[in-house]
């Protein structure tokens, strides 16, 4: 069962989480079980070394658990989330492809794959979600 009927129907409801959106983070695809959010990189999400900051490349990854587990199962919220840093972006956009692992009664397992433009693997991200 999905809780979106279309992906115009997700963004606007995912329009009111306003840090992800001023942050530039867009929703790209949405199915019944995966979702595909991005964020063209800028100087504000640098850090002082020049590197993207892990906050933002954690804040895509966390978008994008949030879109698909709420296409599971309206509501649901991150219970526990881990993230493992895997290389420093060297395109200009990131991409996160979330996919799910196990739906079950009270939560879910999302992982969240993150790239960049060129290819490169950036991060992977586990959230389980708890269904309320």
């Amino acid at each position: 069962m999905v809780n979106f009927d279309s992906l115009e129907s997700a963004r606007e409801f995912f329009y009111k989480d306003k840090f992800a959106v001023n942050t530039g983070i867009t929703l790209d695809e949405l199915t019944e079980d995966e979702a595909i959010c991005s964020l063209d990189l800028t100087d504000e999400h640098r850090n002082a070394y020049g590197g993207v900051m892990g906050g933002v490349i954690f804040t895509l990854a966390d978008f994008a658990f949030a879109v698909l587990s709420n296409q599971i199962h309206q509501l649901t919220v991150a219970q526990q989330v881990d993230i493992h840093y895997l290389s420093a972006p060297k395109g200009d956009r990131l991409i996160a492809k979330a996919t799910c692992r196990k739906s079950g009664r009270t939560s879910s397992i999302v992982n969240v794959d993150i790239s960049d433009d060129t290819g490169r693997d950036i991060a992977q991200f586990i959230g389980t979600g708890f269904k309320l």
